[in-house]
């Protein structure tokens, strides 16, 4: 599966859930960036910021079993390497596509 057909997945897979429930995945999923750039940030993956969009596929159990990318900064590396094997929420199906959107403009 190619970058845009992973986020289409993602874009569907977010949609079909009911409000609380995106809203829920939302949150754990700001959590897991979170910690992603908590475990990432430092002076050289945050020389130079870009824009990133992860794309997650998600077992039944949460966990992450596939990434695909857009944007190749060190700290979009460095998080999508983070995420892997990670568990981020228990989707209401497997596998799940949830994304990751990165936007440094102000």
């Amino acid at each position: 599966m190619e970058f845009a057909a992973a986020k289409a997945a993602a874009d569907a897979d977010e949609a079909s859930q009911d409000e609380a429930a995106r809203a829920a995945a939302r949150a754990r999923q700001a959590e897991f960036l979170d910690a992603g750039v908590a475990a990432c940030a430092d002076a050289r993956t945050t020389a130079q910021l870009e824009g990133f969009v992860i794309v997650v596929e998600l077992d039944s159990d949460g966990r992450v079993t596939r990434t695909w990318r857009r944007g190749d900064s060190p700290l979009a590396l460095c998080i999508e390497r983070q995420a892997r094997g990670k568990t981020m929420f228990v989707p209401p199906k497997a596998p799940f596509h949830a994304s990751l959107e990165v936007d440094f403009t102000p």
